[in-house]
């Protein structure tokens, strides 16, 4: 099973949605995830958002934080995964921004990459979770990689987020007891 189909069956299985804000990668994770039966019924939709501009006009990414530190930067991914999922309406939002070159850009050589992942549980400024990576490859490689990555930690944050629900809903701190 691809990790796109473990992620729309775990949203399913608890009623949850997700929408994706891209960049460097163009579309490729929401093709990614609409390529599984049945996508429609967890995935809400994305914003391409790649000119600078569009991240703040459509994501809500902070004019200030574009303007200093550019477009591929840990925080713009982070407020580009929030940003998505309130815009959207989504539970989950997941993003991609980063560098797939051939030359670098914002001072970042190419390969630099980041991914962030929003839920339901996050709040505040500093909330969620960002993937920085280092790619190698050309630039298909790269947008390949980086579209893995993104729904992998969008993988791992619903697992963990579901065993967290699970424990709290049935009391326990998950350790067995005899």
């Amino acid at each position: 099973m691809s990790t796109a189909a473990r992620v729309l069956a775990l949203l399913l299985e608890r009623g949850q949605t997700v929408a994706a804000a891209e960049s460097l990668t163009g579309g490729l994770v929401a093709a990614e995830l609409t390529r599984v039966p049945g996508a429609s019924r967890g995935f809400l939709g994305s914003v391409t958002a790649y000119a600078t501009p569009l991240k703040h006009r459509l994501l809500g990414v902070d004019a200030d934080l574009l303007d200093a530190r550019g477009a591929v930067d840990p925080e713009v991914a982070a407020q580009m995964a929030r940003g998505v999922r309130d815009r959207l309406g989504a539970d989950w939002g997941v993003s991609t921004t980063g560098v797939a070159g051939p030359e670098p850009q914002d001072g970042r050589p190419v390969g630099t990459v980041y991914v962030a992942v929003a839920g339901p549980a996050t709040t505040g400024a500093a909330a969620g979770k960002v993937v920085s990576l280092r790619l190698n490859g050309d630039r298909a490689e790269i947008r390949r990689e980086s579209v893995r990555s993104a729904l992998e930690l969008l993988h791992e944050e619903l697992s963990g987020n579901a065993r967290a629900q699970d424990t709290e809903q049935n009391g326990g701190n998950g350790c067995l007891q005899p």
